[in-house]
Order: structure tokens, then sequence, then C-alpha cells
């Protein structure tokens, strides 16, 4: 196509001299007549010859972007041909692909699917029918993030737990909420080497004293901070915060449900050589200790109403740290907890 308006634009300019001026064959009027009709017919075929040749111009330019788009197409069905040769088989032995995000659940309770082996994360879960427990989240492979865990349904439904980050790196899948009816919460999903892990879901209210509070997923083994545990409804107990393993920051503890005076999660542990502990929940839950050589205890929650007393603060790092302060006591004469000083 571009030869091709080469060879008009080629053919054109050849010819602009001859189309363009005609001289008159005579001065008589005649003559002069037959030139200007000519000539001007010469210039209207000029400007057609322009004409055409931009619209030729336009025409590959939509050529070559089409052909473009089609080898990008063709490029990528080549690619997700490849990557689905390979999975099928994976998928077939072992009810997950190599690569790939796990699909999310759709059935009412059902658990979102697995990632790949080596890379995708997990799928979500669904909510659970009245009275259903919700679904889990699914675990990531190597690579990737947990599912999130579905509610609970209505009538004290549990939240599904979240699913387990990836063996190398990823966070930890959300726990799902407790159903309306007193449904506790799901656990947070907890990482394998490196990443954080998932907060537990809230606590459903109603019921006769309402949900738990969902527990917070623990950090990588290697690196990674706990997860916040979620408060419990009325009536009951908040989750506790998800520990560190080597290096990293427990996670806080969820606040204890009004009316009734109950507990607060408590704060997880610091990684083993560096990291702070997390703050107890209110109603009294205790500080998480610091990790073994340096960082802070955590805080004591402070006692909820009904008499309870405050939280005692976490244990302060032995090389370098401080311990948390106690929680102050609750409404109804509940005592101070204690402070804790480094070790």
């Amino acid at each position: 196509m571009a030869n091709i308006g080469s060879t008009v634009s080629a053919a054109n300019a050849a010819a602009a001299a001859a189309t363009t001026e005609l001289l008159a064959a005579g001065s008589d009027e005649v003559s002069t007549r037959i030139a200007a009709l000519f000539g001007a017919n010469g210039v209207e075929y000029q400007a057609i010859s322009a004409q055409i040749a931009s619209f030729h111009d336009r025409f590959v330019a939509a050529l070559n972007t089409g052909t473009s788009s089609y080898v990008w197409a063709e490029a990528t069905n080549v690619e997700q041909n490849l990557l689905n040769a390979v999975n099928a088989p994976v998928q077939t032995l072992l009810g997950r692909p190599l690569i790939g995000n796990g699909a999310n659940a759709t059935t009412p309770g059902g658990a979102g699917g697995d990632g790949g082996l080596l890379y995708g994360s997990g799928g979500n879960g669904a909510a659970g029918a009245p009275g259903q427990a919700g679904g889990a989240g699914g675990s990531a492979g190597l690579w990737g993030n947990g599912g999130s865990g579905g509610s609970g349904g209505i009538g004290g439904g549990t939240g599904g737990n979240g699913g387990s980050g990836g063996w190398l790196l990823g966070r930890g899948g959300i726990g799902g909420a407790g159903g309306t009816g007193g449904g506790s919460g799901g656990s947070g999903g907890g990482a394998w080497l490196f990443g954080d892990g998932g907060a537990g879901g809230m606590g459903g209210t109603g019921g006769s004293g309402g949900g738990f509070g969902g527990t917070g997923g623990h950090g990588g083994l290697l690196y990674g901070n706990g997860a916040a545990g979620r408060a419990g409804a009325t009536g009951q107990t908040g989750g506790s915060g998800g520990w560190a393993a080597l290096w990293g920051r427990g996670g806080a503890g969820g606040a204890g449900g009004d009316n009734g005076g109950f507990a607060g999660g408590d704060g997880g542990h610091g990684g083993l050589l560096c990291g702070a502990g997390g703050d107890g929940g209110l109603g009294g839950g205790d500080g998480g200790n610091a990790g073994w050589l340096l960082g802070f205890g955590g805080h004591g929650g402070a006692g909820g109403d009904g008499g309870f007393a405050g939280g005692e603060g976490g244990n302060g790092g032995w090389l370098l740290g401080f311990g948390g302060h106690g929680g102050t006591g609750g409404i109804g004469g509940g005592a101070g907890g204690a402070a804790q000083a480094a070790w």
C-alpha cells in the first residue's frame, strides 16, 4: 500500500506542470478561453490528487494500527493458550493452577479457590446462607496473598477464616465478619516467610451475647507484622492480635464488647529478634511482649465497664526497649494493670 501511494505521488508530481498551466495557442478569444478551461481542469485535478494522496496516507496509517492490534491480540492469545496448556495438567492433578488467581466462591458458604503454586492469590470465600458459616478464603502458593473469608450468614453464622499468604511472600487474607445473631468473626490468615497477617473479622451483633472478635493472623516467619484482632460484639471478647515470629510488630488486641465488661483481646508478641508488642484491647487485654533483643512492650488495655482490671503492659526487649504501661481500671472498681520494665 505504501508503494502504491509513492507511485501515485510521483505521477502527480510529473504531471504537475502540464496540468496546472496551459498556454493559449493564439491571441484570439477562443484560444484564450480554451486555455483557461483546460487550466481550470488541471487545477481541479491537482486538488483531487492531493485529496486522494491524503486519503491514502490515512488509510495506510489506519491499516498499520489495525495490524499492530491484531498482532498484539494474536501474541496475547498465544501466551494465554500456552499458560492454559501448562495449567491444565496441574489443575487436574492438584486442583489448583500453576500460575493464576484462585476463583472467588459463588455458592453460599463456599471456599475460595487456592492460588497458583508459583504465583497467584487465593480467591475470596462466599458469604454464608442464614445460619451458615462463611467460606474460607483460598490460600496462595509461592507468591501471592490469601483470599478474604466470607461473612457468616444471618442467624449466628461464623465468619470464614482468611487464606494463608504465599510460602515465600504475601499477606494473609482478612477474616470474614460474624453474621447477625451472634456469629463470631473469622480468624485472619497468616503469612509464611515474608508478609503481614490478615486482620480478624468483626463479631456479629445480636443473639445471646453476640459474637467473638476474630484473631489477627500471624506475621511471616522471617519478617512480617501480626495483624490486629477485631472487636467483639456486645457482650463478647475481642480477638487477640497476631504474633510476629523473627522480626516484626505484634498486632493489637480487639476491644471487648459493651454491656457486661467482656475482656479485650491480648496484643500479639513482637518478633523474636526485634519488634514491638501489640497493645491490649479495651476491656483489660494484656499488652504483647517485645522482641527478645529490641523493642517496646505493648500497653495494656483499659478495663471495660463492669469492674474489669486494666491489662498488664508487655515486657520490653532484653537488650533495648521499655515495658508497656498498664491499662487503667474499668468503671466499677477495676484495678489498674501492672506496668512492665525492660527484661
